[in-house]
């Protein structure tokens, strides 16, 4: 038996509703509750497709650092810059690892009925890596601008793209959790 055949509980016990089939959601009304044995599926799902996203990404970027290290400009640079690309690199190797961790995960595990377990570990897998990649992308960002911008203007702009990095990646999901969370005990009220 593998993951994703899990055995089903009965109907009246397994029903559950999440905030997206609650009938609250997009498209509600027409959406059947979901078990808990669809739920896990779904966000097993969901998380595969998060992890394609965000693999290539730190794939590419990862295998760019590696390459820096052999151009002939790579021995032009300061001892801070050096740093910076060394901190840049475990980085980029760290969400890597973080990122490809969930289907080494899903690959030992696979068959033994911990599902549920897997989605969460994955799930904080993928924040981690998340948070590695952002500093990844920052450090690097930081690295070529230094080359680049005179004076403290990279740090002003690395700053500034970290602030909407975060912004766009943990502040307005949290926010959007949050507005939910409000509009479900307004509603049960």
């Amino acid at each position: 038996m593998t993951m994703t055949e899990q055995p089903v509980e009965p109907a009246e016990e397994a029903t559950t509703r999440c905030a997206h089939h609650d009938g609250r959601g997009p498209g509600s009304g027409a959406e059947a509750p979901e078990t808990p044995r669809e739920r896990v599926n779904r966000r097993w799902n969901e998380i595969l497709q998060e992890t394609r996203v965000t693999q290539t990404g730190v794939q590419i970027l990862f295998g760019f650092l590696l390459s820096v290290a052999f151009t002939p400009l790579f021995r032009e640079l300061e001892t801070l810059d050096r740093a910076i690309y060394v901190t840049t690199v475990v980085l980029g190797a760290a969400a890597t690892g973080s990122l490809i961790a969930p289907v080494s995960i899903h690959r030992f595990l696979s068959g033994q009925r911990m599902k549920d377990e897997v989605v969460e570990a994955a799930g904080r897998l993928m924040m981690c890596g998340m948070v590695l990649l952002a500093l990844t992308i920052g450090c690097t960002l930081l690295l070529i601008l230094r080359f680049v911008v005179p004076g403290v203007l990279a740090e002003v702009l690395v700053g500034g793209v970290m602030l909407w990095f975060g912004l766009c990646w943990y502040v307005l999901p949290l926010r959007l959790r949050r507005r939910a969370a409000r509009r479900s005990r307004t509603g049960d009220a």
